[in-house]
């Protein structure tokens, strides 16, 4: 596969300076990272070969400063819309993965009208009790993200950055159900897809099914053999089932009802 070349690129949004990557052309897919901050997968390429992909780098993240400033998940979601709006996008299409799951829900609530479709990837809004991001050395890290470490061959990420977000990540996750959040999903009717791996290590696949409970318009789909960072351990698979519902919305191949996509 070609790889392909992701441009770099910053905006000012409520005073935080705020990095972006992105690649491709055609209707705008806006990306938001999860608890290890922003990182290219192989799923990221595939999908600019589709879409614009903007996948950004979240305040606190990566080499930004430390963020003691962002007080809830609400604040940092209006944070990442007025980024948004500083690349003139009045529509797009939004990915959260993990924590920005979360993220990528209150963005979508609060941006009523303008997100045409929701990709949800392990979101970590919802949670079994005692679940965690994933700490420790990159090997005991790797192995709650992947379900196969061993083919992994990105580089871990830096244990130092990841130490400088914890207190952020924790202090927006908040408990492992979040009763505001939740008494406002039925409000969301934006077509919704929910992805969990198999062997997610990290969320409890079941969570999934709550999402599918509470939202008026959601599709729930377990991917086969893959761990809690389901766009590096299957991007081919990832890639294909998120570009259909991307592209077809409620004429998606797949049901409402839960869906297996093995390999």
């Amino acid at each position: 596969m070609a790889e392909t070349a992701f441009r770099e690129g910053h905006v000012d949004a409520d005073g935080f300076r705020i990095r972006y990557l992105e690649a491709g052309d055609g209707v705008p897919l806006v990306h938001l990272h999860g608890a290890g901050g922003l990182r290219l997968t192989p799923a990221h390429e595939l999908l600019a070969r589709r879409f614009r992909v903007v996948a950004f780098e979240m305040p606190g993240f990566g080499n930004s400063p430390v963020n003691t400033r962002t007080e809830s998940m609400p604040e940092l979601a209006s944070t990442m819309a007025r980024a948004v709006d500083k690349l003139g996008l009045d529509t797009f299409n939004l990915m959260g993965t993990s924590f920005g799951g979360k993220t990528a829900l209150w963005l979508a609530l609060q941006a009523t009208g303008r997100v045409p479709a929701l990709v949800l990837e392990a979101p970590a809004a919802i949670r079994q009790e005692g679940a965690a991001p994933p700490s420790g050395t990159p090997d005991e890290i790797a192995r709650r993200l992947y379900a196969h470490p061993e083919r992994v061959s990105a580089p871990p990420i830096d244990p130092a950055l990841r130490a400088k977000a914890q207190p952020l990540v924790q202090r927006l996750l908040g408990p492992h159900r979040d009763a505001d959040l939740e008494s406002r999903l039925q409000e969301l009717s934006t077509p919704t897809l929910v992805l969990f791996g198999t062997l997610d290590g990290v969320i409890a696949p079941a969570m999934g099914r709550i999402y599918k409970d509470l939202m008026p318009n959601c599709h729930l789909v377990f991917v086969y053999d893959a761990g809690h960072a389901i766009s590096t351990d299957r991007p081919e698979a990832f890639t294909e089932v998120v570009t259909d519902f991307l592209e077809r919305h409620e004429a998606f191949v797949i049901s409402r009802a839960e869906t297996v996509i093995h390999p």
